[in-house]
């Protein structure tokens, strides 16, 4: 393995390493706006250049390979005078549009003039005008070819990793630029719009709303399917008078290269509106708004009237896969061991879904792995259903499911009418709400810490960006609050308490923890 010093500083590196890689890993960062580790290398923006010595002529740090015994100097005077003329290069036909630029804040065109631009112009204000300023090339991005800098990151893109092959550099010298061949409709289409450094490719549903300075960015996974991409949550932090109803503003990957390395699909980057929207927010008892107090009273003076006709089997549960790994723990001690004998699954006949080579998953739910270890499931939901339908189940507890989608309404109705209590959890208003006798609301997963387990069995940390709307609460308090008032308190004051217990009591989780578990997460045994 070859050794090397950058900046003063020595590393060892795999032979093959570029010196922009072994900088990255000393945590010295060379600008580079062609550059992106996940895609093939170009060299063809220059602003990478590094001082090698015994070397005439700078190289580019993205393509150069290290050598045993190399020098490299990022920041020498020699190397800052190339930067600035290559800035002012860039310049020449880019317009200086930045206070109408929805890239602004989060441009590395801006970031490096600022820090190493050429202050004293040369440049004329004649400048060459691409044929279209800002046009739509697919359903989800806009192309302004004005403020493209020919980096072809979004070419190779589309070459190397959706493979559709929908971008292309078009035309010679100064008239070269981007245009797309067809339309930009992939499933990985946003993408284009994160890895692209200037404001030449802007995301429709973004645009506009709000400026990156607003936007404060919490750690999450998207639950959109079983392979549990790993996420920012980005939402509005200072000015909730623009947006009284809306607190998220976009969804954007994180890098995890054991799961979805740099990328994210469409429809788990555009899957964020119902956190906001449509949302149930107070404890309902039929047509009356009442208290939490009330709500879990409801609850527990049916919970003790089984418990008294020692007819436990007669409560049914459907939990979720969409719930978080704390979650369905507590609702396993809850409904499993306090209350013996009570059916609980949450295996509904959802049906598969759409799925690729990729990242995309037919499980639609983020948790599935998780709730077969936790829950243990030996009912079956069918079964469950069909025994509330007809009148052999006294309490129907559902978290977030909407029966009505999945059993039909005819059934649904028949179990408002046949059980004694029908209660519904969950966070967001939807068919099987109308025919529930108590809806409870609880939070959505960007408003609680837990964790999910995905399809590789690989146990992931979300992270709350706000609190929770309403009067919501999370899943695992809510049974909490049930399990006090029946007699049988819960010490667990927080998420990490109750995962602590999932690591000290189930065998695939031994040794786990938060600080552990990290920012990527671990497999589990």
């Amino acid at each position: 393995m070859p050794n090397l010093i950058i900046d003063g500083k020595q590393v060892e590196v795999p032979a093959g390493t570029t010196i922009i890689q072994a900088a990255d890993k000393l945590g010295i960062d060379i600008p580079r706006y062609c550059y992106h580790p996940a895609l093939p290398v170009a060299g063809n923006c220059r602003i990478c250049m590094v001082e090698i010595e015994k070397q005439p002529k700078l190289q580019i740090a993205c393509y150069t390979p290290v050598a045993e015994g190399m020098v490299v100097k990022t920041n020498s005077p020699k190397v800052i005078e190339v930067r600035k003329s290559i800035l002012e290069f860039l310049l020449v036909n880019h317009p200086v549009d930045c206070p109408v630029c929805d890239q602004a804040g989060e441009c590395k065109l801006q970031d490096y003039y600022m820090e190493h631009g050429q202050y004293d112009s040369r440049l004329s204000d004649v400048k060459v005008k691409k044929e279209k300023k800002a046009f739509s090339i697919g359903p989800t991005i806009m192309l302004d070819q004005e403020r493209c800098i020919l980096c072809t990151r979004c070419v190779r893109f589309t070459d190397n990793i959706t493979k559709t092959h929908e971008f292309g550099m078009f035309s010679r010298g100064d008239h070269s630029q981007i245009d797309v061949s067809k339309q930009l409709d992939n499933d990985y289409s946003g993408n284009v719009a994160d890895i692209c450094p200037v404001g030449a490719l802007t995301d429709k549903d973004f645009r506009f709303k709000c400026r990156v300075w607003y936007l404060a960015q919490t750690k999450s996974v998207c639950p959109g399917c079983s392979m549990g991409c790993n996420i920012t949550v980005e939402w509005d932090k200072s000015r909730p008078h623009q947006h009284k109803k809306a607190r998220v503003m976009r969804l954007k990957p994180r890098h995890n290269p054991d799961v979805n390395d740099y990328w994210m699909c469409d429809k788990g980057r555009y899957n964020y509106h119902f956190i906001d929207d449509n949302r149930i927010q107070h404890p309902q008892l039929k047509d009356d708004f009442v208290s939490w107090d009330q709500a879990t009273d409801t609850i527990v003076t049916v919970l003790k009237s089984i418990q008294k006709s020692n007819n436990t089997n007669r409560i049914g549960v459907l939990a979720s896969a969409q719930l978080t790994n704390e979650d369905l723990f507590v609702i396993r001690k809850f409904f499993k061991e306090t209350l013996k004998g009570a059916m609980v699954d949450f295996r509904v006949p959802e049906g598969p879904g759409e799925k690729d080579d990729f990242l995309i998953k037919a499980d639609k739910n983020p948790n599935t792995a998780g709730a077969s270890s936790i829950l243990q499931a030996d009912a079956d939901a069918g079964e469950i259903v069909q025994k509330a339908k007809h009148g052999e189940i006294d309490l129907l507890y559902v978290f977030g499911h909407d029966l009505v989608k999945l059993f039909g309404k005819e059934t649904v109705e028949q179990i408002a009418k046949k059980v004694k209590l029908f209660v519904y959890q969950g966070s967001n208003v939807n068919a099987t709400c109308s025919y529930a006798h108590l809806n409870l609301p609880s939070s959505v997963y960007a408003e609680k810490e837990g964790t999910f387990t995905n399809c590789q069995k690989r146990v992931q940390r979300i992270w709350p960006a706000f609190l929770p709307l309403g009067e919501a609460k999370g899943d695992w308090e809510i049974i909490s609050l049930l399990s006090a008032k029946l007699g049988s308190p819960m010490t667990y004051q927080n998420s990490q308490a109750i995962f602590k217990d999932i690591a000290a009591t189930m065998a695939p989780f031994t040794e786990m923890s938060y600080e552990k578990l990290g920012d990527k997460g671990m497999l589990l045994k």
